[in-house]
C-alpha cells in the first residue's frame, strides 16, 4: 500500500501525459499512435501492478490492489484520481475482507451475512428455535427424495447453496450440484443447456435475484425447455427488506405462455409441487416458497411428495355467500380470516388455488356462481394471480350479471421497508384481520370492519 501511495504523483503525471498525447494524435491524424503507446508505457508501468495487463489492454489505468480497510490511504488515492486530468477511465482495485476486524465473522462470513441479536464477546447468535424446519430445507429434502429415484435430476444455484437449502442436496449429490457463482443469467442458460441434453435441472434462485435472469427465462419458455425454477423467498422477507422482497415473480412468470406456475400453501404442498415439477418434461415450470419455517403440517413419508394434477386447486373449507381464494402461503391468512368471520356469523368457503397458470377454471367457475362475494388473496404485486382470475371471470361473463362481487388483495403498489414479517404483513394489509375486514366492508358491515381494522 505504501508503494502505491508513493506513486500517486506519477499517476497524475501519467494521466496528464496521456491526455496531451491523445489530443496531439487527433490533431496529427493519428500518426503518433505508436509513439503515444511507447511514451505511456514507462509511467504506466510505474503506477500499475504486475498482472494488470488485462486492464491495460482495455485502455484502463489500473491501480491496486488497494487495502479497502485503510480508509486514510483509500481517501488519498481517490482524491488523487479525482484531481488528475484523465483522458479515460481509471480502475481502482479495492480488496476487502468480509467481517474484517471481528474474528467470529472473519471465520464464518456466511453466518454473519445477516445477523440477529448476538453476544459480541462469544459471537453466539440468539436465534429462536423453531419446532418446524425452514421451507428451504423442506425443498432440499423433497428434491433429494426425487433425486434418489432419478439420476437425471440436477440442482443449480448462484452462490446461494446455504440460502436455497441446496447445501443439503450437495452433501449427497456433489457431482449433481452446480454453483455458478453470482451469475443468475448464466444459471438459467446453463440449466437450459442441461435440459436440452435430457437432464432434469432444478434452478433455485431467490425471487428478487431471478429478475436478473429474466431475458434468459423468456428464451427457456420460448423453446419449451423443461427447466424447473425453484423460486426462494417470494413475497415479504422481513429484515431482508425491499431489495430482497419477492413481490414480482408471479407477475413476471405467469405472463409467459408455456410456464406452469405453482405456489404451495404449506410445506407438505411444497413437497408435492417438487414432485410435480419433476414430472413436467415438456415445458418449463416454477414454484415459490417463502423465507422462514413451515407451519408444522404432517409430511409424506421420506419427504416424497405426490405429483399434483396440473392446474387443479382444492377446497379447504365450505361456506356460504363468501369465497376467499388464496394463492400460496396467503392461504393460511385466509383460513385465519374464516375463523374471524365465523365470530360475525359468516361462513366462508376457502379455496387453495395451488396454480396460477393454468388456472383451475372449472373450480373457479363453480365458486363464482355459488357465492355472492369472491376475494383473491396473494403475497405478490399487481398483475399476478388476481389479474389472471380477473381476466378469466371477465371473459366468462361472470362479472356482467352483477351477482358476483369480486375484490383482489395484493401487495400495495409501493416498496415496503424492512421489519418483522408480522409488521410487514400488517403494513401490506394482508393479515387475517384485514381479509375479514375487507369481506365485512364489501357486505356493508362497515362498523364491524372498522373494529377489525382497529385491532390489526
Amino acid at each position: 500500500m505504501c508503494a502505491i501511495i508513493s506513486k500517486l504523483p506519477l499517476l497524475a503525471a501519467a494521466l496528464q501525459l496521456r491526455k496531451y498525447l491523445q489530443d496531439l494524435t487527433k490533431q496529427l491524424g493519428g500518426t503518433t499512435h505508436e509513439m503515444e503507446a511507447k511514451v505511456e508505457e514507462y509511467p504506466r508501468g510505474l503506477v500499475s501492478a504486475p498482472g494488470s495487463s488485462l486492464f491495460e489492454e482495455l485502455g484502463l489505468y489500473y491501480i491496486g490492489p488497494v487495502d479497502g480497510h485503510n480508509i486514510d490511504d483509500l481517501v488519498k488515492i481517490l482524491e488523487n484520481v479525482k484531481s488528475a486530468s484523465t483522458a479515460g477511465p481509471v480502475l481502482i482495485h479495492v480488496a476487502t475482507e468480509k467481517g474484517k476486524g471481528y474474528p467470529y465473522a472473519e471465520k464464518a462470513p456466511d453466518r454473519y451475512h445477516g445477523v440477529v441479536k448476538f453476544d459480541p464477546e462469544t459471537g453466539k447468535q440468539f436465534k429462536l428455535k423453531s419446532p418446524t424446519l425452514p421451507y428451504t430445507q423442506n425443498f432440499a429434502e423433497a428434491l433429494i427424495a426425487e433425486a434418489e429415484l432419478d439420476d437425471k435430476i440436477v440442482a443449480i444455484h448462484a452462490a446461494m447453496g446455504g440460502g436455497t437449502g441446496l447445501n443439503f442436496f450437495q452433501k449427497l449429490f456433489p457431482e449433481r450440484t452446480f454453483d455458478v457463482g453470482i451469475a443468475e443469467q448464466h444459471a438459467v442458460t446453463f440449466a437450459a443447456g442441461l435440459a436440452t441434453e435430457g437432464l432434469q435441472p432444478f434452478c433455485a434462485i431467490y425471487s428478487s435475484f431471478l429478475q436478473r435472469g429474466y431475458d434468459q427465462v423468456v428464451h427457456v419458455d420460448l423453446q419449451k425447455l423443461p427447466v424447473r425454477f425453484a423460486i426462494d423467498r417470494p413475497g415479504l422477507v422481513g429484515a431482508d427488506g425491499a431489495t430482497h422482497c419477492g413481490a414480482f415473480d408471479v407477475t413476471y412468470m405467469a405472463c409467459l405462455p408455456n410456464m406452469v406456475v405453482m405456489a404451495p400453501s404449506d410445506e407438505a404442498e411444497l413437497l408435492h409441487m417438487v414432485a410435480t415439477a419433476a414430472t413436467i418434461d415438456d415445458r418449463p415450470c416454477c414454484f415459490r416458497f417463502p423465507r422462514g419455517d413451515g407451519i408444522g403440517v404432517p409430511l409424506p413419508p421420506r419427504n416424497k411428495g405426490v405429483p399434483l394434477e396440473i392446474g387443479k386447486g382444492r377446497i379447504l373449507e365450505e361456506g356460504k355467500r363468501i369465497a376467499i381464494v388464496g394463492y400460496g402461503t396467503a392461504v393460511q391468512k385466509c383460513l385465519g380470516a374464516r375463523k374471524i368471520l365465523l365470530e360475525h356469523g359468516l361462513s366462508a368457503t376457502i379455496m387453495d388455488a395451488r396454480f396460477c397458470k393454468p388456472l383451475d377454471k372449472a373450480l373457479l367457475r363453480r365458486v363464482a356462481k355459488e357465492h355472492e362475494l369472491m376475494l383473491t388473496v396473494e403475497e405478490g404485486s399487481i398483475g399476478g394471480f388476481a389479474s389472471h382470475v380477473a381476466n378469466f371471470l371477465a371473459c366468462e361473463g361472470l362479472l356482467d350479471s352483477g351477482k358476483l362481487k369480486w375484490r383482489p388483495m395484493v401487495l400495495p403498489d409501493r416498496y415496503i421497508d424492512h421489519g418483522s414479517l408480522k409488521d410487514q404483513i400488517e403494513e401490506a394489509g394482508l393479515s387475517s384481520a384485514h381479509i375479514a375486514a375487507s369481506v365485512l366492508s364489501v357486505l356493508g358491515k362497515s362498523r364491524d370492519a372498522l373494529h377489525l381494522f382497529g385491532k390489526s
